[in-house]
């Protein structure tokens, strides 16, 4: 260790330990301890700091009852007139902040903590989710607020309206209309939210509580905890045709009555294997699905060497749509993983 320790001197430690064998790791371990740090010396006080019976005059001084409701600035202006300096103002915050007395005065206002919603969907009208985005007008700073109304479970949008502001009247409106339409019963539905004003609004909660309807919200701040709708507005205005202002409501509505028919009769979601919101809503799902498998098997028929570890399988159907799925909770088996396996062997 002595030769690599001399060598490395002239071509370094690593070129040292390659000429002569040695592992570094080796070289570093057979190091002597570097020598133990000196303890800094005490600081010796300022000549120009205050003695202890200033400093406790400072700390008689500041709460007087005269001066007990003013900040150290105004204490030291008021001494000042006085005649009296026992020191700057600087000066009376430190050794205020050494005592522990400087603090925010204020009551600085505390909120509650929020619990993280958790809800869950295993078939269509179960949850649904709704959210307000904003449309912009023909000139700045006007808007049109886009309503919608979406299944967890198979990302149909059951109910959407255009109108030309939020309201909490507006909102109780759609959602009251849309369970009509959708025959919703009593106790069958949650209806999961933000904390926006029309979602907490009085009217609907006097709404949901008469049809029976549970109501979730997500945390302040939070979007990650109405996912569903957040996704399909960026949906919506990711769209090639979605222009960059409407040139009135009218030309709002007729956008989205069109965009609404292609959402959910025509876009397939990845995170349903591949189907469209109406298929999945109306219970068509297997059936697509069994079909699209007798293609796959047909195909593996034909060419088994294209498929190298395994026949090939369609994307399965979640079972369950979680908002804020708990790390404990074990998924169930997708739909059509069996039955597509069974299929594969048959063919």
């Amino acid at each position: 260790m002595q030769a690599v320790r001399e060598l490395s001197f002239t071509v370094g430690i690593t070129q040292a330990c390659t000429s002569l064998g040695t592992p570094r790791a080796s070289f570093y371990r057979w190091q002597p301890p570097p020598p133990a740090r000196k303890e800094k010396p005490t600081r010796p006080p300022s000549p120009r700091a205050l003695a202890e019976s200033e400093r406790r005059q400072v700390l008689v001084t500041l709460p007087a009852e005269r001066l007990e409701n003013q900040s150290p600035a105004e204490v030291y202006a008021a001494l000042l007139d006085e005649r009296t300096y026992l020191g700057s103002e600087r000066t009376r915050y430190r050794i205020l902040a050494a005592e522990g007395e400087v603090r925010e005065r204020r009551h600085p206002a505390k909120h509650p903590p929020y619990a993280v919603p958790r809800v869950v969907a295993t078939r269509p009208h179960q949850v649904w989710s709704w959210d307000i985005t904003k449309l912009l007008g023909p000139v700045k700073w006007t808007y049109f607020y886009l309503y919608v109304l979406l299944d967890l479970f198979s990302r149909y949008a059951v109910g959407w309206m255009v109108a030309a502001r939020e309201s909490a009247e507006l909102a109780k409106h759609l959602v009251e209309e849309t369970c009509r339409k959708q025959g919703i019963g009593r106790e069958q539905l949650t209806l999961h939210a933000d904390r926006g004003p029309s979602m907490q609004s009085k009217p609907l909660a006097l709404l949901l509580a008469d049809l029976g309807i549970t109501k979730s919200h997500s945390r302040p701040r939070v979007s990650n905890d109405n996912p569903y709708s957040e996704s399909q507005f960026k949906t919506l205005k990711y769209r090639p045709e979605f222009p960059k202002r409407f040139g009135s409501i009218q030309d709002a509505r007729a956008f989205c009555q069109e965009f609404f028919t292609w959402y959910n009769t025509e876009h397939p979601h990845s995170g349903m294997g591949g189907l469209t919101p109406a298929r999945v809503h109306s219970g068509e799902a297997k059936w697509v699905l069994e079909e699209r498998q007798k293609v796959l098997n047909a195909a593996y028929e034909r060419h088994p060497e294209r498929f190298v570890r395994q026949p090939p399988h369609v994307a399965a159907l979640p079972e369950t749509v979680w908002i804020n799925r708990p790390e404990n909770v074990i998924e169930t088996e997708p739909l059509l993983t069996n039955f597509s396996t069974e299929l594969s062997q048959t063919y």
